[in-house]
């Protein structure tokens, strides 16, 4: 009689993958394919569902990653003039999106726990209290008003405003807020790469000026690995990203497809 073994339960071939990624303490922009392709083999071999649709793809996912095993076999011709493509890239590009998207749906999963602990009580205040209006003598608060003391307390108010006045503060100038495009941040990494060929991604991010102007600079980035024009390496995790210019010229958002 076999021994029975529970596996973990995962919600796609993607989550088996930054599982097995985890378990081996690897690098998500450098992995061992041959390992990890042999790993989660061993895996759906001891699946045992019956659902197959669920089947079917933890199947395509394999297959994608024998194949990219069977491409990262063969040799490589040296061409210079041809570029080099990683055949795990795609399947990168893949998993880091899907890890966002776990992260952020747990993320949204615990605010919503936390929603549940919050109670709401309506108002309990008795009617005859909520409808109860304080007489006031109108007479009686107007009985010693004068037209001086009207002035007073009109002058007293008026020199609390004056107070209230920074007189540094106030004449400074209007300060506009500044205005990030991302097709012009979109053109300048451009500009940038095609002067420097290879340049370090935390330096391209230390010379930004603004939180806003990080946010579309990475957003640029992003995109610019999107359509091919640049590559990123990372030897080691945590240590900085090399960026890699490709192209020999520039182009807009517009001619990339966005």
């Amino acid at each position: 009689m076999g021994i029975s073994v529970k596996l973990e339960a995962f919600e796609g071939p993607l989550d088996l993958l930054l599982h097995l990624i985890d378990k081996n303490k690897v690098n998500i922009y450098d992995i061992p394919i041959i390992v990890i392709t042999e790993q989660y083999l061993d895996y759906i071999r001891q699946m045992e569902t019956k659902d197959l649709d669920v089947m079917s793809e933890f199947l395509v996912m394999a297959a994608t990653l024998v194949n990219i095993k069977s491409k990262m076999l063969l040799p490589v011709e040296n061409n210079e003039d041809e570029e080099i493509l990683d055949p795990r890239q795609e399947l990168v590009e893949r998993l880091l999106e899907y890890k966002m998207y776990k992260y952020i749906s747990a993320e949204l999963r615990d605010k919503q726990m936390d929603a549940s602990r919050i109670l709401f009580k309506p108002p309990t205040i008795p009617q005859e209290i909520a409808n109860y209006k304080e007489d006031i003598d109108i007479e009686g608060l107007l009985s010693d008003l004068t037209l001086a003391k009207l002035n007073e307390i009109f002058q007293s108010i008026v020199k609390k405003q004056a107070d209230k006045i920074d007189p540094i503060r106030s004449k400074f100038g209007k300060i506009e807020q500044e205005e990030i495009n991302l097709s012009t941040k979109f053109a300048q990494i451009q500009e940038y790469g095609l002067a420097h060929k290879k340049f370090s991604f935390r330096s391209l991010l230390e010379a930004q000026h603004s939180k806003m102007e990080l946010i579309v600079t990475f957003l640029s980035i992003l995109e610019l690995i999107k359509i091919g024009r640049i590559n990123t390496q990372q030897e080691n995790l945590f240590d900085d990203i090399i960026i890699s210019y490709l192209a020999e010229d520039i182009i807009s958002m517009e001619e990339a497809g966005f």
